[in-house]
């Protein structure tokens, strides 16, 4: 029998004992190293045998790319951004998420309902009208939030990709600069997280540290998650792999 259930209704017409897989979710602020993670992750179980899809934010075939132009422009306000997030979300849903759980496979998604919910809180939504918004949403079966200070966030940022205009919540003025603003608008995230931890049943991983000692933490995790222990030989199978359109 599954043990999936939905937030709220749900997606209409769904059987929810035809989904017999694992859905994982790696939940954190940006620049925490998500996507780092989840492809070690997804790479690991693969080795082992195992079937994975990975997906994430911006990735839906109806809405994914309207939205990544609308961001470019600057110009949606708060309804308009969550209700688009909240589309792409429901198409990934409907047409990546639940076949793949129907099929067996494991899924793995980078970020899911929480980051929009915390995006769309610190910008003055209402929390209950958000958490509604998103409650076509599967509940997973983990969701591991990596959690690192934002003096380690900078650098990583810094370093990398550079500081962007929505993930420096440019839009809010908060700062003079983007890295300022990055500072306060992160800052603001991490409370919201931290108030949704305890609500949604986060697991928490300390991100401060370096990515191997992360993905070590997170691997212990997910290898208990799926019935493995450490002696546990790899799954039988080829391990097929479907992979969503990548995108930032």
């Amino acid at each position: 029998m599954s043990d999936f259930r939905f937030y709220g209704s749900g997606i209409p017409g769904v059987s929810l004992s035809d989904l017999q897989g694992k859905l994982i979710v790696v939940e954190g602020t940006d620049g925490v190293g998500r996507s780092t993670q989840v492809e070690k992750l997804r790479f690991w179980l693969e080795q082992r045998g195992h079937a994975v899809l990975d997906t994430g934010l911006t990735r839906s075939a109806l809405a994914g790319k309207g939205l990544k132009r609308a961001k470019q422009g600057n110009t949606l306000n708060l309804i308009t951004h969550t209700l688009v997030y909240a589309t792409d979300f429901a198409d990934r849903l409907e047409n990546q998420i639940i076949p793949a759980l129907r099929a067996g496979f494991i899924v793995l998604t980078d970020r899911y309902i929480y980051s929009q919910i915390a995006r769309a809180v610190v910008r003055g939504a209402d929390e209950v009208w958000t958490r509604d918004v998103f409650s076509i949403a599967l509940v997973p079966t983990s969701i591991f939030y990596l959690k690192a200070d934002v003096e380690h966030l900078v650098p990583r940022v810094a370093f990398n990709r550079g500081f962007d205009y929505w993930e420096s919540g440019m839009d809010m003025g908060l700062g003079r600069d983007m890295y300022e603003s990055f500072c306060r608008y992160q800052t603001r995230l991490l409370e919201i997280f931290d108030r949704m931890a305890p609500f949604y049943g986060f697991n928490v991983i300390d991100a401060n540290g370096d990515a191997e000692a992360v993905f070590e933490n997170l691997r212990r995790r997910t290898r208990a998650l799926i019935g493995e222990t450490d002696s546990a030989p790899p799954a039988a199978g080829t391990g097929r792999v479907r992979k969503a359109r990548k995108a930032s």
